[in-house]
């Protein structure tokens, strides 16, 4: 069996918007989501930057004598499933039978909040400080696990922990399940909140993230000379994966349809790409193979992107590899990086959305800070506006710690 798969719901909790709309028009506007840390004391930090989500109240997902049980990735999560469950029109718009609703979630690393507020009380208090709620708050399953008892999801349910590439394999995955008939809808994406005291000092001690805290909306720009490493993210990002036929008949919007998918590894070294890129053109070319696209039919990438000194360039270099020539004769790349900053295991989710509203709009959005692009970096980045287009297929990138790679492309549904 292979069925057609559409994308029919968004949501999205974002440095630069609590909802796709407000995103969207951030993200086309060029507006950077990066200031200084709010949430925590990082005076002495060597990166005090971040791209937090502003003015979320918890309180809208869950009542106020139980927020406690859930850590701040959870609630993104949730929050973005919920809007990506309306905007599909399913709350009383559905005869689907529930064991075949399910929810794959992208979590790079969990509840990193919860850890460390109960490893204080442990230390100061002892054993019997420690929250009852610790552990169902901290582990990654219940992002996609509070979603499902909030929507009633009875399908398959798990997390995938890939590091950035988490959000990314999360929407291949569910693809490939509505596809071979295993699912009829589910619910994806990616969540994360990992700026904390140790998200923030252990990626600093790996001295991968951006310190250009006296700018701080100037600090993530991908592919530019003047780049100093990454600035992390928090947010989720949501879509619901739909079989056509069962969208169409309930008269549901679509947005596009997902038509490939693509995975690999580099087996080569912890954090740093393998030389040459051979990995991420290997995960492209399997994705576009599993799409039927010829690759000039692919308009935009949305790239990884990330605004460190090593993967611009290496991918910069895989994508010009897959596609030789036509890199160079219309096809667009960008990264939405360089304003919401690099959401880990929520990237792939909320840049998901990036490409489903690319290609509902016509528009693909830019990346900002690009004034002097990079040697090696050589590519149609869409500096610093967004750009009005006919789209007629877009891929993401995705590639993470470990070597783990994944690209998914999604189409115009026609």
């Amino acid at each position: 069996m292979s069925r057609r798969v559409v994308i029919t719901g968004l949501g999205a909790i974002t440095p630069v918007g609590n909802d796709v709309d407000s995103f969207w028009q951030s993200i086309v506007a060029g507006k950077s989501g990066i200031a200084e840390v709010k949430q925590l004391d990082v005076s002495n930090y060597p990166s005090r930057i971040g791209g937090e989500v502003k003015n979320f109240d918890p309180e809208s997902i869950v009542i106020k004598k139980n927020v406690k049980r859930y850590d701040r990735f959870s609630l993104f999560a949730m929050a973005a499933a919920r809007e990506a469950w309306n905007d599909a029109n399913l709350t009383d718009n559905h005869e689907y039978k529930l064991k075949m609703l399910g929810c794959i979630l992208g979590v790079g690393i969990g509840g990193l909040f919860t850890l460390e507020d109960n490893l204080q009380n442990l230390i100061k208090g002892g054993p019997r400080k420690v929250s009852p709620f610790l552990i169902p708050a901290m582990i990654s399953n219940l992002g996609p696990g509070n979603i499902a008892i909030d929507l009633g999801l009875k399908g398959v349910n798990y997390t995938i922990t890939s590091a950035c590439t988490s959000g990314t394999h999360a929407i291949g995955e569910a693809f490939r399940m509505i596809k071979d008939g295993l699912q009829d809808l589910i619910v994806t994406g990616g969540a994360e909140a990992a700026i904390t005291q140790l998200g923030l000092g252990g990626f600093g001690k790996m001295r991968a993230l951006s310190t250009r805290n006296d700018e701080p909306q100037k600090a993530s720009r991908p592919f530019d000379k003047d780049r100093d490493g990454f600035v992390i993210g928090e947010g989720a990002g949501a879509l619901v994966l739909e079989e056509l036929e069962a969208a169409k008949a309930r008269g549901a919007k679509i947005y596009a349809e997902v038509v490939g998918y693509g995975f690999s590894c580099d087996a080569y070294h912890i954090t740093a790409p393998v030389e040459g890129g051979e990995g991420a053109i290997d995960c492209m070319e399997m994705a576009i193979k599993n799409s039927g696209l010829n690759k000039e039919q692919i308009s935009y990438i949305n790239a990884h992107g990330t605004s460190t000194p090593i993967n611009d360039p290496s991918e910069s270099k895989a994508i010009r590899a897959v596609f030789k020539d036509y890199a160079d004769k219309g096809l667009m790349v960008s990264s939405t990086k360089s304003m919401t900053g690099h959401l880990l295991g929520a990237a792939g989710g909320v840049e998901g959305v990036v490409m489903a509203k690319s290609l509902q709009t016509s528009i693909a959005p830019p990346t900002i800070n690009l004034e002097n692009p990079d040697e090696g970096c050589d590519l149609d980045y869409i500096p610093n506006t967004a750009r009005e287009v006919s789209i007629e297929a877009a891929m993401s990138n995705s590639f993470g710690f470990g070597g783990t790679n994944a690209s998914v492309i999604f189409k115009n549904y026609v």
